[in-house]
């Protein structure tokens, strides 16, 4: 028996002294390894290094070929591949260029579009239509050939890391078609700005509507709560939700870096200051610039007139008709015949037009109860942009919506339409209504108070930090969260005296004023001006 442990304790000896020489063996080949290891890491980021150099000196090269026989001029590019669009940020992109044409006549402006099939001149006409402003220079448009490789649509999976990536590709088109001295985003690209600042040499700018990544989209994946970026499987699953967390934690670290490329940043809202601050870190370099909203030509439109309106009905002057009620405002509580409410928004699934449909019907169906006449006295007018067919494919869904909740025939879609036409409708309607959750600022929500409307708004972002705020401790509007809220709201507005009315829209007129263009392009220059001074014409 003592043999028999001996010569296991023998064997035993013999493994661990063989496992301990294995290590040996193994530590010493990766000792061995270390220096070559390193050694590669070196010439490899060599190359890097000169292959970087080598690309920003050939761009340096097509910069400088770019000067005339006077010397060189130096130009400013916007990067907006959707600037043909209706939207807030293309009213942005229009008021930021007239400001700094005005402020820097020896200096040469461009942009980058991917729009296809269309003209400078039809895009500058666009811009002309939708939002009433002239630019008073002509200035250069950069057609770009591949944006689909920023569309979502291209990237069933992985859609942050997907477009982020295809607009380092479309950035590379960009700069290679045209090296600025100075680079703007105007659009929430971020990915391109270190491109732009350590390829093409150039001064960088970026004007943020919307964080990419937020902390309030980690919170909704962590809730495992199914919203517009969160599918059903995903929030059903734990699993794939934490991995999903993980992924937008990465994918928020490289966004931070992106941005802190930047040499100036501006943001849009209180809202979007206090991500991009998380996220960007750079807060000597970030300001708040609000942006511009056409509230001039709403303001100019009398409210006072109200009473004199009312008395006309009361006489009997049905003969008014739409043009006297477009140009002086609402009537009272109970006097009118029919009163609109109003949304004005791109139809964008993150707009939540189907939560202003479910409310209308919700409304419908209590004045119904009411008595014979309230559903024909209500309208609700669905107006905004389509930029694509996933758009047009949302208008067909939306359609579909109020035809089976019973509501189309009160339900009516304006699609790209003029300026004219919004101003129309916007002070002729009765209630303003938005219903986008964490909206980053809200440029219609603002217009629709400016043009004298009772807004409702979702109780979120913007709408409920900037915009629909006490003005001198009086109410500016009504604020709601879900379907049944935004019905019982609707029916309260409706309800109100028109003197009480009256009070609320004048109070709202007031206090947005200070969204104004005047503004806005005061601001951007001011912030603008250390970036612009570093050019010299």
């Amino acid at each position: 028996m003592e043999e028999g442990h001996d010569h296991h304790r023998h064997h035993d000896h013999d493994h661990g002294h063989h496992l301990s020489m294995c290590c040996c063996d193994l530590i010493r080949l990766l000792w061995s390894l270390l220096l070559p290891c390193v050694y590669l890491s070196l010439v490899l980021s060599l190359l890097l290094g000169v292959l970087v150099l080598g690309i920003r000196a050939w761009l340096q090269g097509r910069r400088g070929a770019r000067g005339g026989p006077d010397g060189h001029t130096p130009t400013v590019a916007f990067f907006h591949p959707y600037c043909n669009g209706g939207g807030g940020g293309e009213r942005v992109l229009w008021c930021a260029l007239r400001a700094l044409q005005n402020r820097y006549p020896g200096v040469k402006f461009a942009v980058y579009t991917g729009d296809q099939g269309v003209t400078g001149e039809q895009i500058l006409e666009g811009a002309r239509q939708r939002f009433n402003i002239v630019l008073p220079r002509p200035i250069t448009f950069v057609f770009l050939h591949h944006r689909a490789l920023v569309e979502a649509g291209s990237y069933p999976h992985f859609t942050l890391l997907g477009q982020s990536l295809g607009s380092v590709f479309l950035g590379w088109e960009a700069l290679t078609s045209l090296v600025p001295d100075v680079y703007v985003d105007s659009m929430g690209y971020a990915f391109t700005l270190p491109l732009f600042r350590y390829l093409g040499a150039c001064a960088v700018a970026s004007y943020v509507h919307y964080p990419t990544v937020s902390t309030d989209m980690l919170s909704v994946v962590r809730g495992r709560n199914p919203r517009f970026n969160n599918a059903d499987y995903i929030s059903a699953n734990p699993v794939l939700s934490a991995v999903k967390v993980l992924y937008y934690c990465l994918f928020a670290l490289l966004y931070g870096l992106a941005g802190g490329c930047s040499h100036l940043v501006m943001v849009n809202s209180t809202w979007t200051l206090g991500h991009i601050l998380a996220l960007w870190r750079a807060p000597e370099r970030t300001s708040i610039v609000y942006p511009p909203c056409d509230v001039r030509s709403f303001l100019d439109l009398p409210l006072e007139e109200e009473e004199q309106e009312q008395e006309e009905e009361e006489e009997g002057w049905e003969e008014l008709g739409q043009e006297v009620a477009s140009a002086e405002g609402r009537g009272g509580g109970g006097d009118r015949k029919c009163h609109s409410i109003v949304s004005v928004g791109q139809f964008r699934p993150e707009k939540d037009h189907q939560l202003q449909i479910r409310a209308f019907q919700m409304l419908l169906d209590r004045k119904e109860r009411e008595g014979p006449g309230g559903r024909e006295s209500l309208r609700l007018v669905l107006i905004g942009g389509c930029r694509n067919q996933d758009d047009e494919d949302r208008v067909l869904m939306l359609r579909g919506l109020c035809a089976e909740l019973g509501v189309a025939d009160r339900v009516e879609f304006k699609l790209n339409v003029p300026y004219e036409e919004l101003q129309r409708e916007l002070v002729s309607a009765t209630i303003g209504l938005h219903t986008m959750w964490n909206e980053h600022f809200g440029i219609g929500v603002v217009e629709c108070m400016a043009a004298g409307t009772i807004i409702l708004a979702h109780k979120s972002g913007g709408p409920l930090l900037d915009i629909v705020v006490p003005h001198q401790g009086a109410q500016t509007g009504f604020l709601a969260d879900s379907d049944t809220n935004y019905a019982t709201a609707m029916e309260t507005i409706l309800a109100l005296p028109a003197a009480e009315r009256l009070e609320m829209r004048r109070n709202a007129r007031l206090s947005v004023e200070r969204f104004s263009d005047q503004e806005f392009e005061s601001c951007f220059l001011s912030a603008t001006e250390p970036l612009m001074a570093r050019l010299r014409p």
